[in-house]
């Protein structure tokens, strides 16, 4: 089939990605634990508070973004400018984002444990709601790159590899900031700083400049090459887009099945300061998930060259949930000293496969989904499309943020420093234990329940052959009456 795309574009689109991913792909986690550990610390607030109040904030925060989703969808599709319907969301909105997340990491002085807990809910909301404006106009780019499947379906890949190298990006950033602020500083004033969460925000600012700097790179060099259609988007059709369309619901419904497969994420930290023995380890513990993931990521595409894209879900799906088990079992096997390091890092690159397939089987979904409501409706509603999987996303990503500070701050019975220049206090290996579980066993569950929705998918073969042959025809059909007419007004 024709190419539509340069070479040049494909791997731009993956840049943009890169930069929001570089900003957003760390944000939660060390959100939560700045929150818990740095933000109010040496105030006297009421611990067990604060910890339940992180959950509910992080709970509220998924829901004000599940319902931007689906606002943000339907002001894209009923978007009209010369730059396309997505790509002025994408880039106009970098640098408000860019700003609120450095907000995020400036906790007000206060000794009022009331005014704490409502700035957190404030300043968390914003930057969600901020967040969703620039990402899912970004993940929504990928059905709006090309109208060849294939050429696509690779664009996606390339991108979606780009951005899980930007998600341990930003981690690389925080362990560079932290090794030239101790080079500067001393280790001993570093120490002091590190208590106070002062590397968060400085890392925080490094980040903020590569997400203006990356996203435009691609806003420069590229457009958008499936026309949108002109009709307006009405609050019906964004309802029916997201509710009626049984394949889309069935690939949105896999993030809402499968939402606790994310609360490793709440404990990874905690991974590598207790279990491998180092807040430093992070990267070392993450960064082997996230080359599994970007690996993962052209794993999936070349895996898609020999089944659809409803088999591939489902065979990683069964594979994570495997190689979180042997993680928990090899672990628990070794215990928790340094001989765990190597074998608990190399698994972690085996786990971070899976991720590939969440990252990038989805999307390539959601943009043939998009190409059969177009074929049923003829409308192309890309926006609500992928707002639809956003609000279930965000809905799931809630109850993660809920569930994930539950599991470590209630039910592991964590214990938060109390003095001002330690950063972590020591643990029961009841916690540690438990600390492990979330990471590994809980996570597995949940990775098997988001294959269940996909058993009934069935935009696939001959129907999706069929589907993207009709639309061609009918776009080089569409183009000749608009030649025709031209020539006659002529």
């Amino acid at each position: 089939m024709k190419k539509y795309m340069k070479k040049s574009e494909i791997w731009t689109f993956g840049i943009g990605l890169f930069g929001v991913a570089l900003m957003t792909g760390w944000m939660p986690d060390y959100t939560a634990t700045f929150f818990a550990d740095f933000a109010f610390k040496g105030k006297g607030f009421d611990s067990a508070v604060m910890a339940n109040m992180i959950s509910v904030v992080f709970l509220v925060a998924g829901i004000v973004g599940a319902v931007c989703e689906l606002v943000i969808g339907y002001l894209v599709d009923n978007t009209r400018t010369k730059f396309g319907k997505v790509k002025p969301w994408f880039g106009f909105g970098v640098v408000p984002l860019a700003l609120v997340a450095m907000l995020v990491f400036v906790a007000p002085n206060t000794n009022n444990q009331t005014v704490a807990i409502i700035w957190m809910f404030v300043i968390y909301a914003l930057y969600t709601a901020f967040s969703c404006a620039v990402e899912s106009p970004a993940n929504c780019f990928g059905s709006l790159c090309s109208p060849n499947p294939s050429e696509r379906s690779s664009a996606i890949s390339i991108a979606s590899f780009l951005r899980s190298v930007g998600q341990s990006g930003g981690m690389v950033v925080l362990i560079v900031v932290a090794a030239i602020m101790k080079y500067v500083m001393g280790k001993q004033q570093y120490q002091n700083a590190e208590g106070r969460g002062l590397d968060l925000v400085i890392s925080t600012a490094v980040c903020a400049l590569g997400l203006i700097l990356f996203v435009m790179i691609f806003f420069t060099n590229n457009k958008e090459n499936v026309p949108f259609t002109q009709e307006k988007v009405s609050l019906r059709d964004a309802i029916n887009v997201v509710f009626a369309h049984k394949n889309l619901l069935r690939v949105s419904l896999t993030k809402l099945a499968g939402f606790g497969r994310g609360v490793y994420g709440t404990v990874s930290l905690y991974i590598a300061v207790y279990l491998l023995g180092s807040k430093d380890l992070k990267l070392a513990l993450l960064l082997p998930m996230g080359i599994g993931t970007a690996v993962g990521t052209l794993l999936v595409n070349f895996v898609l060259k020999k089944f659809s894209t409803k088999q591939t879900y489902i065979l990683f799906c069964v594979y994570g949930a495997s190689s979180l088990a042997i993680l928990f079992l090899v672990s628990k096997g070794i215990g928790f000293n340094s001989g765990l390091i190597i074998p608990f890092l190399i698994l972690n690159f085996f786990c971070g496969l899976q991720h590939g397939n969440t990252n990038v089987t989805p999307n390539i979904m959601i943009a043939d989904c998009v190409d059969e409501i177009e074929y049923k409706t003829g409308k192309r509603q890309d926006g609500l499309a992928y707002a639809g999987y956003g609000l279930f996303s965000k809905i799931a990503s809630a109850l993660t943020k809920g569930l994930g500070p539950w599991l470590l701050y209630t039910w592991s019975g964590y214990m938060s420093s109390t003095d001002a220049n330690v950063a972590y206090a020591t643990q029961t290996d009841t916690t540690l234990n438990k600390m492990l579980m979330i990471y590994t066993i809980i996570p597995a569950v949940f990775v098997v329940l988001q294959a269940v929705p996909i058993l009934r998918y069935d935009m696939v073969g001959e129907k999706k052959e069929m589907i993207t042959k009709a639309l061609a025809e009918r776009r080089e059909a569409a183009k000749a009456a608009e030649a025709t007419e031209s020539a006659t007004e002529a």
